[in-house]
């Protein structure tokens, strides 16, 4: 097994990061790199999070075999001087060997140097150089690449200005100080040290919110009515937000159709506006099209056409528009089935049946798995009793581990006693060698914090420049600015965690066995108000943190900067509720009306469906007599053939009467469309004032 726990996790993480690329991103309409940038930035930090326990595991082993040797050493010494006295009376102390058992997903030495260099400078530099420059390229509105390079070097020449501020103000104070001597490695240590203190900074910050929110976000989920409460209070602020959305593609339309109706076909920005119109919706192209008009004269109405930095301009504002009215659409669609559902929820809790019965028959799940497994019984027990309770034992448990987290981060720095309950419980799986416990521990730590700080990534809103949405709906800057916060987050996350087991010498002060993934860290010793100081005490303000979010504090700011959020004791909050219920209600009554309209056409097609059947094969075979009839006159006998025209003469008449019946079909009132002419689609029939029965028809069945 040598290595191969490494191999199998490096794959499944890749996959992990696929999917959640899949869940967010467009594979189909975003740009290659931007999907690649961002699939590399978090494949990369996800590895740091599933193979940091493997690290520890084989720490711990390489730290046995150390204890093993230096405990052999002297034994040995004293063995051999007390060969050569041998008259003497004294008996040399026996040292316990302790015998050392090799992990199970054991990294042979020398592997996890190099991986942790690769895994990390590549972070580095994606987060660091990379991912900001693509951000802005990205999110230009240029029409070259040379355009969008020149807008990308200027939009980041502030940004990179201030971490050089940073990184040159830490270099100062190195050399300054007259203890120590600038070579590389220090340079490289004071660079890690500068980006790892600006990931903690915000780490805390982000941190502090995820430990209160994450369980008291599945504790209120488990409340009856919670939940539909906050889906009417989205969906009154998603409905302003598609307005809004709406609104802005509609102005961003009317300027590229008057853009577009004076620059002709002829000019040269023409295939500027061609680019434009190209990231319109397919609608807006068809109104449109392309202005073919003559040859005019430019030089004279110079001053009437737009300037390419104006160009420019209006695209960034066209992909904006687009790309956000998309989103509001889509979020609208997956918001109202939600809120159907937990109406239906609502409804089936007081069923007697114990039968989860849908408002929609067209949401009833289909297939082997709903058909015989999660049968309408199961899913009742399931979403009316099982799952709220579900949810508080999940709550309970996320609140004491977020409890155990804050208390590890106020007193990690204690080593005696040992006071963080994460390193009391790695000690003691150390003592017996359990590896599978220790990574265990390690992983369900390490993917708590990660979670904790992840998912306010993923939930946090800067307006509209900085969004993650699912179901692809996630533009290009998001999901690069996701991944540089994922790059510069997860590094001083696994140095504060290996702080909390008291695997950080820089902080615990222990001589110690260092992992892999710290070596490359670098000694924390040449920045000491850093080490002692910052690493140590900043943590601490994770309890303030905590207890602003217990009460909601930003939220409240947030409320009185006229940023609505969901409180059950605002009255702001009850009129957005109103709203977003009676929205609901108007679009469950449009949606039941158009089932019951489909419901209607479908009946009709079952009813008299088999009667045009039986129609249509009637006309054939009378097709079919006819020419039999007419070609077996060409070959048979005079006699027969006055045989076969008395008998088509004697049943013409009740084939008339059959023909008259069968032309005398219902008609369809419920039809979309009806043929302007008058001519029917079945039978090629013309019926007489046609086009204007059917738009009597149209008219008066409209409404119904």
């Amino acid at each position: 097994m040598s290595g191969a726990a490494l191999g199998i996790e490096i794959v499944v993480v890749f996959f992990l990061a696929l999917f959640l690329l899949h869940r967010y991103g467009d594979f189909k309409k975003q740009q290659r790199m931007v999907l690649f940038g961002t699939l590399l930035a978090w494949y990369l930090c996800f590895l740091i999070v599933f193979i940091l326990p493997l690290d520890v595991s084989t720490t711990i082993y390489n730290q046995c075999k150390l204890d093993n040797e230096e405990h052999t050493t002297p034994t040995t010494a004293v063995t051999q001087s007390n060969q050569s006295t041998r008259n003497s009376s004294v008996t040399p102390a026996h040292v316990v060997h302790r015998e050392c058992y090799k992990p199970w997903s054991y990294i042979p030495d020398g592997v996890m140097p190099i991986f942790w260099r690769v895994v990390y400078w590549t972070s580095q530099c994606l987060t660091w150089l990379l991912l900001p420059f693509m951000q802005s390229y990205a999110r230009s509105g240029g029409f070259s690449i040379t355009g969008k390079i020149k807008t990308a070097l200027i939009e980041n020449a502030i940004y990179y200005g201030t971490y050089l501020l940073i990184f040159g103000s830490l270099l100062i104070y190195v050399a300054v100080n007259p203890n120590w001597h600038l070579d590389w490695y220090q340079l490289q240590t004071i660079g890690i040290t500068a980006a790892n203190t600006w990931g903690l900074f915000l780490l805390v910050l982000l941190l502090g919110y995820g430990l209160v929110e994450i369980p008291r976000s599945y504790w209120n989920a488990s409340k009856r009515g919670h939940l539909l409460m906050k889906t009417y209070f989205k969906a009154a602020k998603l409905m302003t937000e598609k307005a809004d959305a709406e609104e802005s593609l509609e102005d961003a339309m009317e300027e590229v159709r008057k853009i577009n109706e004076s620059v002709k076909y002829n000019h040269p920005l023409r295939k500027y506006i061609d680019t434009i119109l190209k990231k319109c919706p397919a609608e807006y192209q068809e109104k449109m099209g392309r202005n073919m008009d003559d040859y005019e004269d430019f030089e004279e109405k110079q001053n009437m056409y737009p300037s390419e930095k104006s160009l420019v301009k209006l695209h960034k504002q066209v992909i904006y528009a687009v790309q956000r009215h998309n989103r509001t659409r889509v979020q609208w669609h997956i918001l109202l089935e939600q809120a159907f559902h937990l109406e239906d929820v609502a409804k089936n809790e007081t069923s007697a049946t114990h039968q989860f019965v849908r408002s929609f028959p067209s949401q009833d799940p289909e297939g082997w798995f709903s058909r015989y497994i999660y049968t309408p019984t199961l899913e009742w027990y399931w979403e009316c009793l099982l799952k709220q309770w579900c949810y508080r034992i999940l709550a309970v448990l996320l609140s004491l581990l977020s409890v155990a987290v804050v208390w590890s981060e106020c007193t990690f720095f204690s080593t005696h006693p040992v006071l963080s309950l994460f390193a009391v419980l790695i000690q003691v799986a150390e003592r017996t060698y359990n590896y599978l416990y220790i990574e265990m521990a390690c992983f369900i730590t390490i993917f708590f914090l990660c979670t904790c700080v992840y998912s306010t990534v993923f939930r946090i809103r800067v307006f509209n420049y900085y969004y993650l949405a699912s179901h692809h709906q996630t533009d290009a800057y998001s999901l690069q600015f996701s991944g540089m916060l994922f790059c510069r987050l997860t590094p001083p996350l696994c140095l504060n965690f290996l702080g909390l087991i008291h695997m950080d010498s820089a902080i615990s002060h222990q001589k110690k066995e260092q992992t892999a993934y710290t070596s490359i860290m670098g000694s924390m010793r040449v920045l000491y108000f850093i080490a002692d100081g910052f690493y140590i005490y900043y943590p601490m303000l994770i309890v303030i943190l905590c207890i602003a979010t217990y009460f909601s504090l930003g939220t409240r700011c947030l409320n009185l900067l006229g940023f609505q959020q969901f409180m059950g004791d605002n009255d702001m909050t009850s009129d957005l509720i109103d709203e977003g219920k009676e929205l609901i209600r108007r679009e469950k009554r449009k949606r039941q009306r158009a089932e019951d309209g489909e419901n209607r056409r479908r009946e009709w097609k079952e009813r008299y469906g088999n009667q045009r059947e039986d129609y249509t094969r009637n006309r054939n075979v009378h097709s079919e007599l006819k020419e039999t009839s007419y070609s077996d006159t060409n070959t048979s006998n005079t006699s027969a053939n006055r045989q076969a025209m008395k008998y088509t003469r004697s049943n013409r008449p009740d084939r008339d009467r059959v023909e008259l019946l069968q032309d005398a079909e219902p008609m369809d009132f419920n039809a979309d469309t009806f043929a302007d002419d008058g001519l029917d689609s079945d039978t090629g029939r013309h019926h007489p004032g046609g086009r204007y029965l059917s738009m009597s028809r149209s008219r008066i069945f409209d409404d119904v």
